[in-house]
């Protein structure tokens, strides 16, 4: 029934105002609509609601993420944009925080403003 429907992702924030630049100038995902409910961004064809819900405690986990061609490249560019890429006690990362799971694929996390954790994932090719 609802595989055939448009998915709908929402992300909660403290503060549109601080959540809007990251999620538009940092990540570069465009405005739908902004509304003092929610700004609504496209997540390449994905309507993503960044909601705020006021005090909150971020989850220790991954919320949302984008399955990238070369996560090097896209580590690089989102660090020269003043992003910082988790670290985790336990798990073997590269440098850059990379880590390689058991199937190939490559994964890093980072968090945005309000410290919802973010993934970037590239998928082995195996």
């Amino acid at each position: 029934m609802l595989g055939a429907s448009p998915f709908i992702g929402f992300i909660p924030v403290t503060d549109i105002a601080v959540a809007r630049p990251f999620y538009t100038s940092t990540l570069e995902l465009r405005v739908l609509d902004e509304s003092p409910f929610a700004l609504v961004v496209d997540a390449n064809g994905t309507s993503v609601r960044i909601t705020p819900v006021g005090a909150f405690t971020p989850h220790p986990f991954t919320i949302a993420g984008w399955e990238v061609d070369d996560i090097d490249a896209t580590i690089a560019l989102l660090v020269d944009r003043g992003v910082t890429f988790n670290r985790y006690d336990g798990m073997e990362q590269r440098a850059n925080g990379v880590w390689q799971a058991p199937s190939g694929d490559l994964v890093a996390w980072f968090t945005d403003p309000d410290g919802n954790t973010l993934s970037l994932t590239t998928f082995s090719q195996e």
